[in-house]
């Protein structure tokens, strides 16, 4: 048996307590491993009447997880208000995370799910990350360049070559070493994670019909074919770049294991219009397995019993099944 999973509640003020206690609701039913949330216990109890147990360690989340939800406090969220954030809650979410980082990095949990955090809300208590991916890569000591994000569904993975960067700057942040790191960790990612042994990525171009030629741009010839011309010749089957509007019909899918995309809607807009409610963030390149569910904090439903848990069901389920890869290939 595997050590329980750890995962942060996020923001207070969010959906995170309550997807993560419709979660443990439904765990039967789902067929989930045990799992313990880490935050302050109200942020649930305010939200949701089901049955917690306070527990002081992950060795005891095991014991009552059939139950009752294991619950795991950091320290006080202050005035626990759905849809109302303030920096207490956020200065909770800061400190649950940090926890649960510390927890899988000395192995007392088996992987990380991460709940919805307020961005916003954490700048304002000096928070210097562009989300908490980089967070947990710099806690973990690997280069934020090494930790790739990877979106995915039952049927499509995507990996934003990058991230949260104005389009305008995304043209000048491409380059033959960004693809070509990016491909390489996907591909390490994908057998790691998914126990898939031969890899298949696919390029999407950066312009329409993938700059048809560099008849309407040139990133195509300067940077995404010289890097699958690099991973091919490492022997990574990498392919494209192919148009971005044709790479995501059920066909087209069918043909690889995970695309890689050059901004961050081109990545979000297919995985969110097709999984929005199931959608999982997986960071690879990582020593430890860390997930969460693709989406915020809606704080616009957050106490009216209105959040859908299926994204974090679904985090929750690739944690376990990342971690138990893991152990069976190393």
């Amino acid at each position: 048996m595997i050590a329980p999973l750890a995962v942060s509640m996020g923001d207070p003020a969010g959906i995170g307590p309550e997807i993560i206690a419709k979660a443990w609701a439904l765990r039967s039913r789902e067929g989930l491993s045990s799992f313990f949330a880490i935050g302050d216990a109200r942020a649930v109890t305010t939200v949701w009447d089901g049955p917690i147990a306070e527990i002081s360690a992950p060795d005891e989340a095991a014991a009552v997880f059939d139950r009752a939800l294991p619950i795991l406090t950091v320290i006080d969220g202050g005035t626990i208000d759905p849809g109302h954030p303030d920096v207490d809650g956020a200065r909770c979410a800061l400190n649950a995370l940090e926890m649960a980082v510390g927890l899988t990095r000395s192995s007392e949990v088996s992987a990380l799910v991460t709940g919805p955090v307020s961005k916003a809300q954490l700048y304002g208590i000096g928070f210097t990350y562009p989300g908490q991916t980089e967070f947990v890569a710099e806690r973990c000591g690997i280069a934020v360049e090494n930790a790739v994000m990877m979106l995915a569904g039952p049927t499509l993975r995507v990996v934003p070559a990058t991230t949260h960067v104005p389009l305008a700057q995304v043209a000048g942040m491409l380059s033959v070493e960004l693809l070509v790191a990016k491909g390489r960790a996907t591909a390490r990612g994908l057998t790691r994670n998914f126990g898939i042994l031969n890899p298949r990525i696919a390029f999407a171009g950066f312009n329409p019909h993938a700059g048809e030629s560099g008849a309407i741009g040139r990133e195509e010839i300067d940077y995404i074919q010289p890097a699958i011309a690099a991973l091919r010749e490492e022997g990574i089957e990498a392919t494209g770049p192919f148009a971005a509007d044709t790479m995501f019909h059920p066909r087209a899918r069918a043909t690889y294991d995970a695309a890689i995309c050059c901004y961050h809607d081109q990545a979000l807009i297919p995985i969110k219009t097709l999984y929005f409610d199931e959608g999982v963030n997986i960071t690879l390149g990582l020593p430890i397995v860390r997930t969460s569910p693709d989406h915020g904090t809606a704080f616009g439903i957050a106490g009216k019993n209105r959040a859908e848990p299926g994204a974090m069901i679904a985090a929750i389920r690739m944690a376990a099944e990342a971690a138990a890869q893991r152990c069976t290939t190393g």
